[in-house]
């Protein structure tokens, strides 16, 4: 009970008290965890603010264009371009690169052959809802593949 405070609490209290017991403690406590699940999903979907994702650009080595997978993916690609890196987070975009280069929920090409982060391809369009960022990170890599970047990432 001490974790529900505010008018969350307030209101569970006087639906507690003003349902009858039904001749059983069991009933009073189902009752009393069904409301503290209501309260903190409610308390939980509040907390999450709505413009919380971003779409990123990761510019990779020169060493990343042998790469079978890149190449594979991209043969219209412009020689004069470099390869890069389409993602999307809900976290800050420099810790996801961190993440990205320890190891931590990081994909292969970045761990190996990212060398920093190219906001000047990103930085207007953030942040949004997460739904929105889904479909512009798909977006975002059409657009840069047809650009002429070796893009990877970006489904």
């Amino acid at each position: 009970m001490a974790a529900l405070v505010g008018s969350g609490y307030n209101r569970l209290h006087a639906e507690i008290v003003a349902r009858p017991l039904e001749g059983s403690a069991i009933s009073c406590l189902s009752l009393l965890s069904e409301l503290k699940r209501q309260v903190r999903r409610k308390r939980h979907r509040s907390a999450e603010p709505e413009f919380h994702h971003n779409v990123y650009v990761v510019l990779l080595s020169k060493a990343a264009l042998k790469d079978l997978s890149i190449l594979r993916r991209n043969p219209a690609r412009d020689p004069s371009k470099p390869a890069i890196y389409v993602g999307m987070t809900g976290l800050p975009v420099d810790h996801r690169f961190e993440n990205h280069k320890n190891g931590y929920k990081s994909a292969r090409l970045v761990r190996k052959y990212g060398v920093r982060l190219l906001p000047e391809l990103f930085e207007h369009l953030n942040p949004m809802p997460y739904e929105h960022a889904v479909q512009m990170e798909k977006d975002l890599a059409d657009d840069l593949r047809a650009q002429g970047y070796a893009v990877c990432g970006g489904t």
